[in-house]
């Protein structure tokens, strides 16, 4: 399918929004228009709409394995993040802490302080990757349950989820994890999870819904109340034009999934290599990562400026996770990983994805270049 951007942008920001299939979100939206009723309702146009969500929701669990009841809709990855967490509060009434790894979501750690937990971070280094010395260390000192993200939303990093659930079985703990970047994006192991989510708008499918797979079924697994949709554990009419386009789009994600990301990482090589010509450094360049994803320190100190260059050429990059990247904040990511809030506050970082074409790379490269030598005169 084609894009619906316009020449005059090249956009590099995959991690933070992928753009619509917009083929499939009008298909989807002229399915609403026709039939708009509310899937809570009783009538028999009502059920019908009904029926599609369960349908989304068997397609879930037959792609990764899952049981159906244990997929609950939310409208955001915010949101999604918040009723895994809970469900860690409701199993654990006394826990006081939780494992997790430095580089969640700013929502998760959120989340954690909502429902009273503190965390317990995990060591790391200039790989990125958790340090699973320190993990086991931590469990065998005081068995708790385990979140880490599958894919670094920042680096790219892949983090070693099979050790990581082997160790919390071990020990007896869960293990829970976020896939916003994972999900349709590589493949996943989905029986290393006790419980995880993702979000449709990560993978092309616009906004609105979100995923939490959780670990059994309970009906005090609850985001609020005040009805009984989702299984009572998210109140709140569902929205079927969004949950339609999530599953239309993963299908389509999935059927070309390792053919786009021979592509993708190819782009990956050839930026890099340019980059690094240029005086960049690569984030965990030799580690496992996503293919599209780079995340690098600039060689000039004139970020902001660099930034606006781009822009002015119709070229949108990131400094890193989209919800902090207008605070213009030092990297936490890069701070865990012992780089200095100099080199952190330089990073930013570059996202492909479906619509990304090489003449695309080669602007990119060709506009960073100009703007990296005009800033380091």
């Amino acid at each position: 399918m084609k894009s619906h951007l316009t020449n005059d942008i090249k956009y590099f920001d995959y991690n933070a929004t992928h753009p619509p299939y917009a083929e499939i979100l009008k298909s989807s939206l002229e399915e609403y228009l026709d039939s708009f009723y509310n899937p809570s309702g009783i009538s028999r146009f009502s059920l019908k709409n009904q029926g599609k969500i369960e349908q989304t929701r068997k397609y879930l669990s037959q792609i990764t394995g899952g049981q159906e009841k244990q997929f609950v809709f939310s409208s955001t990855g915010t949101e999604a993040n918040h009723l895994l967490v809970q469900s860690l509060r409701v199993l654990y009434p006394d826990l006081d802490s939780v494992i997790v790894s430095p580089f969640e979501h700013s929502s998760m750690y959120a989340a954690l302080d909502t429902y009273g937990f503190s965390p317990i971070l995990l060591k790391t280094d200039r790989t990125g990757i958790i340090n699973l010395n320190h993990l086991e260390t931590l469990l065998q000192e005081n068995p708790k349950p385990v979140i880490c993200l599958y894919a670094g939303n920042e680096t790219g990093v892949i983090q070693p989820a099979e050790e990581i659930f082997k160790l919390t079985k071990q020990f007896g703990q869960l293990f829970y994890s976020d896939l916003m970047q994972a999900f349709c994006k590589i493949p996943v192991p989905f029986s290393s999870f006790d419980g995880y989510t993702f979000s449709g708008h990560k993978i092309g499918a616009g906004m609105g819904a979100a995923v939490t797979y959780l670990p059994t079924e309970n009906k005090n697994f609850r985001l609020f109340g005040g009805g009984n949709q989702e299984n009572e554990h998210r109140a709140g009419t569902e929205n079927t034009y969004a949950i339609s386009c999530l599953q239309k789009v993963a299908e389509l994600q999935l059927a070309h999934l390792e053919e786009k990301n021979i592509r993708l990482k190819e782009f990956q090589i050839h930026l890099e290599n340019e980059l690094e010509s240029l005086g960049c450094e690569i984030i965990a360049k030799q580690e496992n990562r996503l293919p599209n994803t780079t995340f690098l320190i600039l060689p000039i100190q004139t970020v902001d400026f660099f930034l606006l260059g781009l822009e002015e050429k119709g070229i949108i990059v990131s400094t890193g996770s989209s919800c902090k990247s207008r605070a213009r904040e030092a990297s936490k990511s890069l701070l865990f990983m012992g780089y200095s809030e100099e080199k952190a506050l330089k990073a930013i970082r570059i996202s492909t994805g479906s619509f990304t074409k090489l003449e695309d790379i080669n602007i990119l490269i060709e506009q960073m270049k100009e703007l990296i030598e005009t800033f380091s005169i």
